[in-house]
């Protein structure tokens, strides 16, 4: 079973999956609405059999995430499908938390894209709005240019008198930008202002705030699950690159098709994400 219909309501939202069924061919999980609570990750972990046993009697343990679906412009390509729940949780409420105008230079500085190659950036780009402006008046070269020329006090354009007229605001404007390092947005121009970006978390989910975690307090049954302390996020390969799920797949079935006897059943137990 898999719900397809994108139900959750929140910041941004998840499709949580059973990676024991889909390496078995089924496609289970269900749409998580961020933030959430720990009551209502717990409900849906045991809806999509995370806990449950399979036929061997060996418990289904990992998850993944296979899609998104975000409103914010730009976050869909920041997620991936590895992500700690906890850190999901604690991004969600950070945004949630914002002010609208809070959220405007946000998303601006999502699509500038700097501070987005991991969920910890992200957590620590919206502790560090101050480093940013945001014109939400200003949408091309012409009306960035202008503004330089005559809103921003920085040039006399009256003392220029009849030359003021010949000005190529769309010129000057773009010479601007690309000295700057700014982009146009949905919310208008944002510029990185060179303040100092401190990192206010380190990646260490100890230090996530009870409230904003989603396994702090999560108390599932040790029957149901061998290692539920470190359910916060899919197993860890040794080595550095993590394999596709396709990957996956074809190497399981390699090994099912190694097995002398035709009728005996294997129970992958190496695969980990």
């Amino acid at each position: 079973m898999s719900t397809d219909t994108i139900t959750g309501t929140g910041v941004f939202d998840a499709f949580i999956t059973n990676l024991g069924k889909y390496n078995e061919g089924e496609l289970i999980g269900e749409w998580v609405g961020f933030p959430t609570t720990p009551e209502e990750m717990q409900d849906v972990f045991r809806r999509i059999g995370i806990g449950q046993k399979d036929e061997f009697g060996q418990p289904y343990e990992e998850w993944f995430i296979t899609d998104y679906d975000c409103p914010i412009p730009g976050l869909y390509d920041c997620l991936g499908e590895y992500e700690s729940l906890d850190e999901l949780n604690y991004l969600a409420n950070k945004i949630e938390e914002m002010t609208i105008a809070e959220q405007e230079c946000f998303e601006a500085a999502v699509e500038l894209g700097e501070y987005t190659g991991s969920v910890q950036d992200l957590i620590n780009l919206t502790e560090n709005l101050d480093c940013y402006e945001l014109y939400s008046d200003i949408h091309s070269d012409s009306d960035l240019g202008y503004y330089y020329a005559e809103d921003s006090g920085a040039y006399d354009t009256g003392a220029m008198g009849a030359l003021s007229n010949y000005i190529d605001y769309e010129g000057f404007g773009r010479d601007i930008r690309f000295e700057e390092g700014g982009t146009f947005t949905d919310h208008g121009y944002i510029v990185d202002n060179r303040s100092r970006f401190i990192e206010q978390y380190n990646g260490n989910r100890e230090e996530i705030p009870d409230e904003y975690r989603v396994f702090a307090s999560m108390d599932m049954d040790e029957q149901e699950l061998d290692e539920p302390e470190d359910l916060s996020a899919p197993k860890q390969r040794t080595n550095l690159e993590k394999p596709s799920i396709r990957k996956q797949l074809t190497e399981n079935k390699e090994k099912c098709v190694a097995v002398p006897q035709k009728n005996e059943k294997i129970k992958n137990n190496d695969l980990e994400v």
